[in-house]
């Protein structure tokens, strides 16, 4: 379990983003806001769920045009 979440915050030359880590935050931050107002009845302001999840969002649309680096040999 330790190594998957090791992995899950490694961009996609294997190096340990910030970005990818900012998203699991976030993701973390939307689940339990979530469940606080779903189980607990708690109040969540609206404008922080979209706000978190179009960050998240941003996040995962900004990995789509990232590219490898280095010295590939074709």
């Amino acid at each position: 379990m330790k190594f998957f979440l090791y992995e899950l915050l490694k961009d996609k030359d294997g190096n340990y983003s910030l970005r990818e880590l900012s998203i699991a935050l976030l993701l973390v931050a939307t689940i339990i806001s979530w469940v606080a107002s779903q189980f607990f009845g708690k109040a969540i302001p609206d404008f922080m769920f979209y706000a978190f999840v179009s960050l998240i969002g941003a996040g995962c649309f900004g990995y789509s045009f990232e590219k490898k680096s280095g010295n590939e040999n074709n």
